[in-house]
């Protein structure tokens, strides 16, 4: 794949995640990928942070779009080669202060396989 479809890939994310619309999120997802997120590691401290497989995920993005309804994400930047992007964003959750993020999505045969969430 190229550099720009996986910056492709990265936009139909963002859309789907804005739209808070899980099953096309979970669309772009390998049925066995995994995904690391701090907000794991302290939301349920027993994962270490790493979650593995769609109904993990599905699990967590539901819940993170239950408890938080007006939560979206504004791209900032999106960096790619042939394997993975890296996305800047910035979290905005009414009543909380702006955060800004870092995401690898790592690509293959156009589904995401791992995710990686950086933040302070």
């Amino acid at each position: 794949m190229t550099p720009q479809d996986l910056k492709n890939i990265a936009n139909l994310w963002f859309k789907a995640f804005n739209d808070q619309n899980l099953d096309e999120l979970l669309s772009l997802y390998d049925e066995s990928a995994q995904h690391f997120s701090p907000k794991l590691k302290v939301r349920e401290p027993e994962t270490n942070g790493l979650i593995k497989g769609k109904d993990a995920l599905r699990s967590w993005w539901k819940d993170c779009f239950e408890r938080l309804p007006g939560l979206k994400y504004q791209v900032n930047k999106l960096t790619a080669d042939s394997e993975q992007v890296f996305m800047e964003y910035t979290r905005i959750v009414e009543g909380e202060e702006d955060m800004e993020i870092g995401e690898v999505l790592e690509i293959k045969d156009g589904k995401i396989v791992f995710s990686r969430v950086y933040h302070s």
